[in-house]
């Protein structure tokens, strides 16, 4: 059985790589990611019942755009300048507190942004970002993977009941907003990248 070769992604489109300039053009992409991962972290958005920041959506369009090696690969590098202590996360001070806050409720959360990625880029690198319909799904599919962690972590520190409240219940909304705006970002890109805009 031939094994399925993956399609293009966005960012190879808009950015095709060369040989001689692939890890240099990896390095620039996964360095522009973590700036808009933390820039995201620190915008909040006024909403009910919580506010919100621009993450999760951010996290999402990454995979998408960036497919699910490199797309994981940037998130993973986000991490890491957190966990070195920069200020990169949301709520942290001038000076990050690095592993202290990934060992905190937020933490799973975390780890599952690297999942949320993957999966929608390993989607998006069959073909799942050519319709809308399809690529909202797959949206949706990398928040569930990025719930998953969290609730997990959040469950294991108070219990899955109150974490299924704080962590999952509050963003039901912000969610189905975020899925959409994200598979709408990533349609336009395309079209961008095809000609068509």
């Amino acid at each position: 059985m031939q094994a399925y070769k993956a399609r293009a992604t966005l960012i190879s489109a808009l950015w095709p790589a060369e040989a001689r300039a692939t890890l240099v053009r990896n390095v620039v992409l996964a360095l522009g990611g973590t700036v808009l991962l933390w820039l995201s972290a620190k915008i909040n958005v006024p909403f009910y019942p919580v506010p919100l920041s621009m993450q999760t959506f951010v996290v999402l369009a990454i995979g998408a755009a960036y497919g699910w090696r490199l797309g994981a690969a940037t998130i993973l590098l986000y991490l890491a300048e957190g966990a070195a202590g920069l200020p990169v996360f949301a709520g942290t001070p001038e000076k990050g507190i690095g592993l202290a806050y990934m060992m905190g409720p937020t933490g799973g959360y975390l780890i599952g942004f690297v999942a949320g990625a993957a999966l929608v880029g390993w989607l998006c690198e069959r073909g799942w970002d050519r319709s809308f319909i399809s690529l909202t799904a797959a949206m949706f599919l990398g928040h569930v993977a990025l719930f998953v962690f969290g609730v997990a972590w959040l469950s294991s520190l108070i219990g899955f009941e109150k974490a299924w409240v704080a962590g999952v219940a509050p963003f039901y909304v912000a969610t189905v907003l975020k899925t959409l705006l994200a598979a709408a970002c990533i349609k336009g890109g395309w079209k961008l990248a095809e000609g068509r805009l």
